[in-house]
């Protein structure tokens, strides 16, 4: 069967869940891939109350909407990382508390576990749950990264310095994989520049750095990294085991005019002079039939969850084309193989 498409949440989190629940399902999605911020979905709320959660899949199945997912992005981007003033415009006032950097780490590690509790007793209140439609729990994010500043290596940088950054990420980390682990709900880091693993590399070490914790894996999003020159169908090969969630997002890259180089040089997206800047889907420079061929090759099975980011177009506009371009060039994997038909011994 094709893969469920669902759209994700944090681009519409200006719109009550009410109102976009109906849109979405008029832009052609089977699902919402909800955002832990706006309305729509509150991670205090609904780890202690299953009313809260039922309420949700009440909307959502008026509509005949799934979810299989929440993602927890702006909250899990403080955990590792050096506290600024900019963290503040994205965090719960309860996480920033009084802006000390470390209890600003902590308040958000302890808000991630309290994601991971709420994601359980969201999907265990899921109609069908256990009969059907039956993809596992997991919570999308970001880490944040102590290291992500040393990225150019000037200062001189070494290993060992590099090394306490991975660390770092682990002590923090653990614990809170640990805590995913009693509740069976898998964490999927999005790599993504600012974040301690941006490519394959400083994947292959973000997992070498939590002994492998069978928690920690991937939501899979190839615009963070065609732009950097990362191989992102190699990617999916790479990590065949920890893909527990796709993003189908584009980007292109090379059309600007030369001024503006990978770093962004200090422009805002949109502007014409920049690299590289996302898309909407089929606008861009990604290959999504390659991708689709790599997901099925590692038994993918979950939803393709629409990430819309295109400043130059209109986004319900994008967001329904999208929905039909990811359905465009979804396909199933073969049972047989394709010269069965020529074996007689097989017919």
């Amino acid at each position: 069967m094709p893969r469920p498409v669902t759209l994700f949440t944090g681009q519409w989190a200006d719109l009550p869940l009410e109102e976009l629940a109906p849109l979405a399902k008029s832009m052609g999605y089977d699902g919402l891939e909800l955002a832990c911020w706006g309305d729509h979905f509150d991670v205090e709320q609904a780890a202690k109350s299953k009313k809260y959660c039922q309420d949700k899949w009440s909307l959502l199945s008026e509509y005949d909407l799934s979810c299989y997912s929440i993602s927890n992005h702006l909250v899990g981007q403080a955990i590792c990382d050096n506290i600024d003033e900019r963290h503040k415009a994205i965090l719960p006032p309860s996480v920033w508390g009084d802006g000390d950097p470390e209890g600003v780490r902590k308040r958000s590690a302890k808000h991630m576990v309290t994601a991971a509790k709420a994601a359980r007793k969201f999907f265990d209140c899921k109609p069908g749950r256990g009969k059907k439609d039956d993809f596992p729990a997991v919570v999308n994010g970001f880490t944040g990264s102590s290291i992500w500043h040393a990225l150019y290596a000037f200062p001189p940088t070494d290993q060992a310095y590099l090394d306490n950054g991975f660390k770092d990420f682990a002590k923090r980390f653990i614990p809170i994989l640990d805590a995913f682990d009693k509740v069976d709900v898998n964490f999927a880091l999005e790599v993504h520049p600012t974040e301690i693993a941006f490519d394959i590399a400083s994947a292959q070490r973000a997992v070498q750095a939590v002994k492998g914790h069978k928690r920690f894996g991937f939501n899979y999003d190839p615009s963070h990294l065609g732009y950097q020159g990362v191989n992102y169908v190699k990617f999916i090969r790479q990590f065949p085991d920890r893909i527990y969630h796709v993003h189908m997002k584009d980007v292109w890259w090379d059309h600007g005019n030369g001024d503006v180089g990978v770093f962004g040089g200090h422009t805002d997206f949109g502007d014409s002079r920049r690299y590289w800047d996302f898309r909407s889907l089929g606008h861009g420079d990604i290959n999504f039939e390659e991708i689709i061929v790599a997901l099925n090759d590692i038994g993918y099975a979950g939803p393709l969850s629409v990430e819309w980011e295109d400043i130059r177009m209109d986004r319900v506009h994008g967001a329904s084309e999208a929905s039909d371009f990811v359905r465009a060039c979804d396909f199933p994997s073969s049972k047989v193989a394709f010269d069965a038909a020529f074996d007689k011994e097989k017919r």
